[in-house]
């Protein structure tokens, strides 16, 4: 029997479908399922409350094939920790107690993002310490480590239904928190994954001439430099354009290497998770930042079956490309924010005295009011989201349902922030408000009985 010819393309597979080293088609059994949440902003253990609406959400998460979170905290034990809190930190301190570990693996999460603002709150002890009890509960986790080929490396996670790659990387991160790979006899720094973005300022063309006219009048202004393009003013770019706005160019350097490792997590799996932590252009934004849709398509066509985006606290639209999810944000799941020890910073940064004031209080200023230049979380937008289930037929994505919860923004700091199924009434907000944000990217969310679905052909990969 004559041999088969290296390279050659199978006539199941369509076009663009495979390359030399494998197939970028998604290659699960029929009935797999994903899902997907927000934030994971949890300080404590959960799964011993006696509250039926949250079991029906925890029902839900252990139903799943792969049920994916974004693990925006440190598990630390305060009482043998050796690191500190870090002067420069994501905006709060986030920390859990130990036992956090074990109850979101009895939750059903057994897969998580790491790379985001608050990856080194704690410092490297802090990222440490959380990878070493996620670990040990048995939960696959990407997106930070030693250096920069450790923390930008696909996490493999074993189903019956396939073999699932994640790769995690974060656009809002603190800038000494982000990885590094070796350089001649310099080694490599510890951190998480990063996507440097470059800002623009977009403002009307006369404003611009104003701009570049105090620019000209500044002492130490070059004369030589071009007087036509964006200016450049106290280390600001500002451009013309015809919406007042917020831009961002994508590094190509940390964009090729994001491609590659999507690439190569596909190649060594049946299903790839991309996911992105970013707050572009700002929490108060219910649209994603003008470089990402560009960014996601570009990860789906390395072979990415799903794209998961967190970071703004509030939902955004949901786009089917190629018949593979794009979620730009799924807010938060869980922002159970008790956070106990805080940094001197913190509290200096909240006008507050350790030495008369509380951990609470501190925390409740962080929560009511500033956070960036953003108006805080004291809008009830940021305790309302969905739990996405993303069910498979054929590789091909068949459905995507939506579950609106509430976070309980009317309870007291000691009860908020658990998710809860949304009353018939705030599904309905919810549920309304994300189809609204998806028309944008021409999908129809459908409503039947408090819950959004978005159903697909077969053929929608096309």
């Amino acid at each position: 029997m004559s041999e088969e010819p290296k390279n050659v393309r199978h006539p199941d597979l369509r076009d663009g479908h495979y390359d030399i080293v494998g197939s970028i088609a998604t290659n699960v059994a029929d009935g797999f399922t994903m899902v997907a949440v927000g934030d994971l902003i949890v300080t404590r253990a959960l799964t011993k409350r006696r509250d039926p609406d949250f079991a029906a959400l925890v029902a839900i998460l252990r139903d799943a094939d792969v049920t994916f979170g974004n693990m925006e905290t440190s598990i630390i034990d305060i009482r043998s920790f050796k690191g500190s809190p870090q002067a420069e930190y994501g905006g709060a301190y986030h920390i859990s107690l130990p036992e956090l570990g074990p109850d979101l693996r009895e939750m059903g999460f057994n897969i998580v993002a790491r790379a985001n603002n608050h990856s080194l709150d704690w410092g490297v002890e802090g990222m440490r310490e959380t990878s070493q009890a996620l670990d040990q509960n048995g939960i696959v986790h990407a997106g930070v480590g030693e250096n920069l080929a450790q923390a930008s490396a696909s996490r493999f996670l074993e189903t019956a239904r396939g073999r699932v790659a994640l790769v995690s990387t974060a656009s809002t991160f603190t800038p000494l928190s982000r990885a590094c790979d070796a350089a001649g006899e310099a080694p490599g720094r510890p951190g998480l994954n990063s996507l440097r973005l470059a800002r623009s300022i977009v403002v009307p063309s006369e404003m611009l001439d104003s701009l570049r006219r105090v620019r000209n009048a500044l002492p130490g202004f070059w004369h030589g430099c071009d007087n036509s393009g964006p200016v450049v003013l106290a280390g600001t770019t500002y451009k013309a354009g015809d919406k007042p706005g917020y831009s961002y160019q994508a590094d190509s350097g940390d964009v090729t290497g994001i491609l590659r490792n999507v690439r190569q997590g596909k190649q060594f799996a049946d299903f790839c998770i991309i996911t992105n932590h970013g707050h572009e252009p700002g929490n108060w934004s219910q649209e994603p930042a003008d470089y990402e849709q560009a960014f996601a398509h570009r990860l789906i066509d390395a072979g990415a079956d799903a794209y998961v985006g967190h970071g703004p606290h509030q939902l955004r639209g949901i786009e089917i490309y190629k018949g593979r999810p794009i979620l730009y944000s799924l807010g938060n799941f869980i922002m159970d924010d008790l956070r106990t020890p805080i940094g001197a910073d913190m509290f200096a940064a909240q006008g507050k005295d350790p030495s008369r004031d509380t951990d609470a209080e501190v925390t409740a200023a962080e929560m009511g009011g500033g956070y960036e230049s953003d108006p805080g979380f004291s809008d009830p937008v940021f305790y309302e989201s969905v739990v996405t289930i993303s069910r498979f037929e054929q590789n091909h994505l068949a459905e995507l349902r939506l579950i609106p919860i509430e976070l309980g923004h009317g309870n007291r700091l000691a009860n908020r922030g658990v998710p809860r199924l949304a009353s018939a009434h705030r599904a309905k907000v919810i549920l309304e408000r994300l189809q609204m944000l998806s028309q944008p990217f021409g999908t129809q969310i459908v409503i039947e009985n408090e819950v959004g679905i978005i159903k697909l052909p077969p053929d929608s990969s096309r």
